[in-house]
């Protein structure tokens, strides 16, 4: 298996960030973009240089179909899904993956029971500050069911020393490994403006350099093997930048991050 993840922009195309006004944490690696479904564009040169595996668009591990015995889940998963195994989760090199989560349904009050139990956890803990409870959710819940991940602690319940330290959001179990997980947004304002690499290389420089301060910093007992950046992208254009941005960061500060970029379509403004 291999891993996903969302950034936003500034200026006039702010970046917003999920982790509360804390910076979160994030690194990059090489984006295996080998896949995506609807709009995930071909990685050309910008790849840089793992292979993602066997991308599948067909079917999303964990999805629950209209055959199947549990709830539909939210939104519709296509793309790099069921990529991470222990060479990403233990490896040295960083990793970058690409997908999508359609929203052609919308999403409403009425929906939440149909999300994953850590999703719905998710969202009653809240955040540690600003809007992101829903972006911090539906990351987990991407990774649920691509990726069988399970919650071990919100983004209030994980512990630092000191306190103070720059946070992750989410601490989550897969294959028996634990990952932080740090969430953002790519999106601009007004949200259809362009997003360019000038809008989004300070952010994910902070939130690569808060993803090492906050690996340094977690108490042993919540420590992970690796931390993922997860960015949520408004379009493909968005991703494009992201996956651009990617490949300009000093490997000081990617370090073994991986990067997995999901990105948003159809009614899907709520997370935004």
């Amino acid at each position: 298996m291999w891993l996903l993840l969302g950034v936003l922009a500034c200026s006039n195309t702010e970046l917003v960030e999920d982790a509360g006004g804390d910076g979160g944490t994030i690194d990059l690696g090489p984006m295996d973009q080998g896949v995506a479904d609807s709009g995930a564009s071909d990685q050309g040169p910008l790849d840089l240089g793992q292979d993602g595996g066997t991308h599948s668009d067909a079917e999303v591990p964990g999805d629950t179909g209209p055959d199947d015995a549990g709830p539909t889940p939210v939104g519709v998963l296509s793309g790099a899904c069921g990529e991470l195994d222990d060479t990403e989760l233990l490896g040295p090199a960083p990793y970058n993956f690409e997908n999508h989560l359609d929203f052609t349904m919308g999403y409403s009050m009425a929906d939440l029971m149909r999300l994953s139990a850590g999703a719905q956890e998710i969202l009653a803990d809240g955040t540690a500050g600003g809007s992101s409870g829903y972006s911090e959710a539906f990351s987990f819940e991407v990774l649920a069911r691509c990726e069988g991940a399970t919650l071990i602690k919100s983004e209030t319940e994980i512990v630092y020393d000191p306190s103070t330290s720059k946070k992750t959001d989410i601490l989550v179990q897969i294959d028996g490994h634990k990952i932080g997980v740090s969430v953002t947004r790519a999106v601009g304002f007004p949200r259809d403006d362009p997003y360019t690499v000038a809008d989004a290389l300070p952010l994910i420089e902070r939130k690569l350099g808060d993803i090492l301060e906050s690996s340094a910093n977690v108490v042993p007992a919540d420590r992970w093997v690796k931390q993922m950046l997860h960015v949520v992208a408004y379009s493909q254009a968005h991703a494009d930048t992201i996956r651009m941005t990617a490949a300009m960061i000093d490997p000081a500060i990617r370090a073994d991050t991986i990067l997995l970029v999901t990105v948003t379509d159809g009614d899907d403004n709520f997370i935004y």
